[in-house]
């Protein structure tokens, strides 16, 4: 009866961590300078291995706090990046060529000055900007083995347009690593998506109608799309981060080659490649550009797919279009 007895506790116990095991889906969210959202299939929560994701990228790249990698780069301190970094280095870098430079992270001085950055510079004149776009360029600082190379120590970087992509990716390659297979990571806005919902459907995401809504919080949806393998997808757009000075509204939205935030044609880009770092990147130079050159630019990269919303200027609506590709992600 004993053996019996230790044989059906045995059985028990085995029955009991199973159960224990099962995968479920789990949701984490939360706001470390940005609000996050991460709804994943697994049979435990994660949260550590994401909180040490979010701690990682803060450290490389966050401008604002003064002992990050970025910081130390921009200092000329002597620092080694690692092989994170030198991979979104030179993410930034391809799309500053393929872009001509409507895409650069070395204006950072640019956004500093209108506002828009980690710090506040001078005031606003066409002599500022000049002597600001005489040491600013993508093509003026390198990678060296494991070291930032600049032309000039003037020159200052900032990844804040390819940040919440980048991060997306982060977290979706750990939770892979931890044989995570069905996933969406949402980061400011930015996201990554692998598999299926908890319904066993594919991820359903939506494009945001634009609106001058600051908060956020009336979101009306224009578009809403489903992905049948993993995408990153990314949405830029000047709606919601501008200040009115004087009269005058000024966006987000910094050319580099012109050295002045710019309003072109879109109102708003969503990009959707395979990792989110991309799409956040396009996302960005979409905006810089205009809705033509930024059409001419995706026949030249053929693994994006997009959808602007567009001003039309004969009546002061707007309207939508997208690439042939983007079309089948459309939920009708």
């Amino acid at each position: 009866m004993r053996k019996l007895f230790a044989h059906l506790c045995l059985l028990v116990s085995i029955l009991l961590i199973s159960c224990g095991q099962e995968p479920r889906y789990y949701e984490v969210s939360g706001r470390l300078h940005t609000p996050y959202h991460i709804k994943f299939e697994h049979t435990k929560s994660l949260e550590k291995e994401i909180d040490e994701q979010l701690k990682y990228f803060y450290h490389l790249f966050n401008a604002f706090d003064s002992t990050s990698v970025i910081s130390r780069v921009n200092r000329n301190e002597p620092v080694e990046v690692d092989t994170l970094f030198q991979r979104v280095f030179r993410k930034a870098m391809e799309v500053s060529a393929l872009t001509d430079g409507a895409y650069d992270v070395t204006c950072a001085p640019l956004i500093n000055l209108w506002g828009f950055g980690f710090s506040r510079m001078d005031s606003v004149t066409p002599a500022r900007i000049d002597s600001l776009r005489q040491f600013i360029g993508f093509q003026k600082v390198r990678l060296e083995g494991n070291r930032v190379v600049k032309d000039d120590p003037r020159l200052i970087m900032n990844f804040s347009s390819i940040a919440d992509g980048t991060v997306c990716d982060m977290i979706a390659q750990r939770l892979e690593r931890e044989g995570v297979r069905n996933y969406m990571v949402e980061f400011g806005g930015e996201m990554r998506v692998r598999g299926v919902n908890p319904s066993g459907k594919n991820w359903r995401l939506g494009i945001t109608r634009p609106s001058d809504d600051t908060l956020g919080i009336n979101q009306a949806l224009e578009q809403i799309v489903s992905f049948p393998r993993p995408l990153g997808m990314a949405t830029s757009g000047n709606y919601r981060n501008f200040y009115v000075k004087d009269g005058k509204r000024y966006a987000h939205t910094i050319d580099p080659r012109e050295g002045c935030p710019v309003q072109r044609d879109i109102l708003s880009a969503t990009i959707v490649a395979p990792d989110a770092m991309t799409a956040d990147a396009f996302a960005t130079a979409f905006m810089v550009l205009g809705s033509e050159q930024a059409k001419a630019l995706s026949r030249k990269v053929p693994d994006i797919e997009y959808f602007i919303i567009r001003a039309d200027s004969t009546n002061g609506h707007y309207h939508t279009e997208c690439s042939e590709g983007f079309r089948r992600f459309i939920v009708e």
